[in-house]
């Protein structure tokens, strides 16, 4: 839409109040059409940029997974193994516990303790 309202020369103000979008979007789309690219361009440029933005999904060394493998075959939960601190682990509690529910570890191993 916008690169349609562009080659009509409709300002950018009235561009960002049709879409009901602020103005510095609608200029950053401008800019870059103005460069020659067209608004298929500018998306496939957007779609790639997200693709990289977000969250890494956090992966335990080999050490530090046989350190919690051990540890969770003597008894231990997630809390005790981050919160005694014997040996640094890279990721939080909370992690910890959802490298068991995703399947990184045996949820099968975990003590049950607690409610």
């Amino acid at each position: 839409m916008i690169e349609a309202y562009y080659h009509q020369n409709i300002s950018v103000a009235i561009i960002a109040e049709r879409l009901k979008r602020s103005r510095q979007p609608i200029y950053n789309v401008i800019n870059f059409l103005k460069q020659g690219h067209s608004a298929i361009d500018y998306y496939k440029r957007y779609k790639e940029n997200k693709r990289r933005c977000g969250r890494r999904e956090i992966s335990l060394p080999k050490k530090e997974q046989e350190y919690v493998k051990e540890k969770v075959s003597l008894g231990w939960t997630p809390d005790v193994i981050i919160g005694r601190a014997e040996q640094p682990i890279s990721c939080s509690m909370r992690t910890l516990y959802r490298r068991f529910e995703d399947g990184y570890f045996d949820r099968t191993t975990l003590p049950m303790k607690g409610k």
